[in-house]
């Protein structure tokens, strides 16, 4: 039977009482918890119900009654049909308030922990939230009489919004990728076509080093095939010297996944070069980077005021990707160690650790929970570990060998607070949380990534 008092279609008045974990209002209507996108904190609206569920209902906005104060006009033209950012429509300084409320919200949701007793810390903003992702991955579409829209889909749906530019996009992404769709129009490359199965290319991944100016473009296709290659590489040759690698990423696979397995080389260089902390790191088309490298600086400065380190420290650097992290530490410590389960991941943190002139780095490739319990047969034991997960979070089998292995000190750097709040819960039989140190790494979006010091406790 439907607890629900609210019916689909009926439209009502409601009071924001919060702001949810992605982006969206929240209030009650006779104590039924109704979702409103695009709502914002202490502002009286007037609702639609879309979707009647029986524990909560999913609204749209109709009306502002009281409008916030930090309500602001999203600068963007297709803000609400794109569904990338969702919250443009919020004052910067309200952003970071909700994103420290978003953590706090997970801790209640996941655990039993009283988030009045921990420390969370208000959140480490940018001085200019815009123009920050290092990265685009825009999708391919043919339209009408073979015009070539490029862009991403809306929110919740597979509809194609076509996006001519991205204001949270560092400029030389969209500049490539423009030039690349103009190029695939002019020369009619055939455009996948997702229903069909049929066509070539997928998606257009532009990826640039912010400090060196380098910037590597992948076509992303549906066979080996890239019919005009020649005419295509020497225009982009000609028009874009900025481009120094160009690379083929194979990907038939029916579904949402990006890259498939196969990666080539068209033209330049197999990866471009970014540098972090006084770091140099290549960066091959499948490698992770953080996608806002203003802010990872940040975010490293955090870790290393987590750790208290003498010199003579072993440290774990699980889930590494192309080492930035443990290659950040590696003069404070004795030894690091990391893991990937991307073999070219590991490839790049051994080269980047070469070029860098570190030599007390190993990296495996492998499943984090797989490779440190083999380590630790060997005789090896961490005194520090850092967890920079995906966002699924730490697989449960590391987590038991971490509270096994029992290091001094954890550093977890989280991108979802769900998970992170999920992972802390079991942490917390061995480990006391010391603090929690929000950073926003994504301006303009609900995500927040957040820095927790997380300490042994005395038996």
């Amino acid at each position: 039977m439907n607890q629900n008092p609210v019916e689909e279609g009926q439209k009502f008045p409601l009071t924001i009482r919060r702001m949810g974990i992605n982006g969206e209002g929240i209030g009650y209507f006779k104590k039924a918890v109704v979702f409103v996108p695009g709502a914002i904190t202490g502002e009286e609206v007037v609702v639609e119900a879309v979707k009647v569920r029986d524990r909560f209902t999913e609204a749209k906005l109709n009306k502002i009654r009281k409008k916030s104060p930090n309500r602001v006009t999203a600068p963007c033209p297709v803000y609400e049909a794109c569904g990338g950012c969702q919250l443009q429509h919020v004052a910067y300084s309200a952003q970071l308030e909700l994103k420290r409320d978003i953590v706090i919200q997970s801790i209640e949701k996941h655990t039993k922990i009283d988030p009045a007793k921990l420390k969370i810390r208000p959140t480490i903003g940018m001085e200019d939230p815009w123009r920050y992702r290092n990265k685009s991955q825009f999708q391919t579409r043919l339209v009408g009489s073979g015009q070539v829209e490029t862009g991403l889909f809306g929110a919740n749906s597979h509809q194609l919004v076509p996006i001519e530019d991205c204001i949270v996009q560092q400029p030389v992404t969209i500049k490539v990728t423009n030039f690349v769709r103009d190029l695939l129009e002019k020369y009619g490359v055939p455009i996948y076509d997702e229903k069909a199965g049929s066509g070539i290319v997928r998606t257009i991944v532009v990826r640039t080093g912010v400090k060196t100016g380098e910037t590597q473009l992948v076509f992303i296709t549906n066979s080996k095939k890239l019919p005009k290659k020649r005419e295509i590489l020497a225009e982009i040759e000609a028009a874009l010297p900025e481009v120094t690698s160009i690379m083929q990423n194979v990907n038939q696979a029916k579904s949402s996944l990006i890259f498939g397995d196969e990666t080539f080389l068209l033209a330049g260089k197999e990866s471009i070069e970014e540098k972090l902390m006084e770091l140099e790191f290549d960066l091959s088309a499948r490698a992770f980077f953080q996608l806002n490298p203003f802010q990872t600086e940040r975010l490293y400065q955090e870790v290393e005021k987590a750790l208290v380190l003498t010199g003579s420290e072993t440290l774990v650097d699980a889930y590494c990707g192309v080492g930035t992290i443990g290659q950040a530490f590696a003069g404070k410590v004795k030894e690091v160690r990391g893991m990937d389960i991307i073999p070219e991941s590991i490839e790049d943190a051994k080269r980047n650790a070469e070029k860098n002139g570190i030599e007390n780095v190993y990296y495996e490739v492998g499943k984090a929970e797989d490779v440190l319990p083999k380590w630790v047969k060997e005789g090896f034991r961490p005194d520090a570990v850092i967890v920079d997960p995906p966002r699924s979070g730490c697989d449960q089998g590391l987590i038991k060998s971490l509270l096994e292995v029992e290091a001094k000190q954890l550093v977890y750097v989280s991108c979802n607070p769900s998970t992170l709040a999920r992972d802390l819960a079991l942490f917390a039989k061995k480990y006391r949380i010391r603090y929690m140190q929000p950073v926003d790494m994504f301006p303009q979006t609900a995500h927040v990534e957040t820095v927790v010091l997380l300490q042994l406790k005395d038996k």
